[in-house]
């Protein structure tokens, strides 16, 4: 049993700040990478960041510059500091991780937090 939840999201200004968290619990040996995707109707899954196990990051390019991925090991989770907030930012977004269960890796989503950004 592996859950990935999401916290965080809600209704910001355009050029605003937000912080999401995704904490994962459950029976599991390791983490790998972690990382943060989104999502709008009609749109397919994007990834917006990504942290790695050795600590290297990966970023979509629309958000370079605005928003960091950190990563908390003691505590199983992962962050995304984002600021200078843009309307096209709003979507869904949801939580990944690679979590290694029974000797291998697999990837579990969280239920997803929606971020809206509005005047």
């Amino acid at each position: 049993q592996v859950r990935l939840v999401e916290s965080g999201g809600g209704l910001v200004q355009p050029g605003g700040s937000l912080r999401l968290s995704c904490a994962a619990s459950g029976s599991f040996r390791s983490i790998s990478a972690m990382g943060w995707y989104r999502q709008v109707p009609g749109k397919q899954r994007e990834l917006v960041a990504v942290i790695n196990s050795d600590g290297s990051t990966n970023y979509a390019g629309s958000v370079k510059g605005r928003f960091t991925i950190s990563r908390d090991n003691a505590k199983d989770t992962v962050y995304l500091q984002m600021g200078s907030l843009r309307p096209e930012d709003t979507a869904v977004y949801y939580c990944n991780a690679d979590i290694r269960r029974n000797g291998v890796f697999a990837p579990y989503w969280g239920q997803g937090t929606q971020v809206t950004v509005s005047s």
